[in-house]
């Protein structure tokens, strides 16, 4: 186990994954703050402007409720509800309009059947299953001798189903952002300077996304690399 956990891919690949993903939580939670002390001129609550976003592109019947946390918004579509959270629901800030619109967004590409969205919804059972199975075979693969380095390449080809949903998540993700800007600015619902706020929110959760995605990356070729390692010495 110890060679498993100190070893040089650990600095060579998941110290930069630990990094990066640090830098884009501080990224995140700093220009929310930021914008979050600025209200919008108009004075809608992120719960109002979610509802706005949403019927403003065509979707119906999406329910808005508020869920406790700190930055647990999200869209639920097996019962097309919007989640805002406590920092969000009720406030008239920049940050929490441009976040509400983005969960909008989200329940925009549900009511026009966005084709990406479906093959993230679809990867959930199979991702759910390599996750909770796929680090575990590669731990127990190795500790066993080299002969059953399979079990380790078994392990890792369930991960990867892990790495390919955070991928197809990417363009889930930014085109929900899309839709939320030129809603806000379409409908009026933001002038063009508090516009651009909401757009550096939303780059900056943007980070968080390309952070796990590149630390799931990176994690998978340690996995190989570790694999690689050992049938070398087989």
């Amino acid at each position: 186990m110890g060679f498993y956990y100190f070893d040089y891919t650990y600095f060579l690949f998941i110290v930069p994954a630990l990094i990066v993903t640090m830098y884009a939580q501080f990224k995140v939670k700093s220009t929310f703050s930021k914008y979050s002390r600025i209200s919008t001129i108009r004075n809608m609550t992120g719960a109002q402007a979610a509802d706005s976003v949403a019927r403003f592109g065509g979707a119906v019947g999406v329910q808005i409720q508020r869920i406790q946390g700190n930055l647990t918004d999200n869209f639920d579509p097996r019962d097309n509800t919007i989640r805002l959270s406590d920092d969000v629901y009720s406030s008239t800030s920049i940050s929490a309009v441009g976040v509400a619109a983005h969960e909008a967004g989200h329940a925009i590409q549900h009511a026009h059947d966005y084709f990406p969205n479906k093959i993230r919804a679809a990867l959930v059972p199979v991702t759910n299953f390599g996750s909770s199975l796929g680090m575990p075979l590669v731990i127990i693969g190795l500790i066993l001798p080299v002969k059953y380095n399979f079990v380790v390449y078994l392990g890792i080809a369930l991960f990867s189903l892990a790495v390919l949903f955070q991928l197809v998540t990417l363009p889930v993700e930014f085109n929900a952002s899309m839709r939320a800007i030129r809603a806000l600015d379409e409908s009026g619902i933001m002038y063009p300077d508090e516009l651009e706020g909401a757009k550096k929110v939303l780059k900056a959760a943007a980070m968080t996304y390309l952070a796990a995605s590149f630390a799931a990356i990176m994690s998978l070729l340690r996995l190989i690399v570790l694999a690689g390692n050992r049938r070398g010495k087989d």
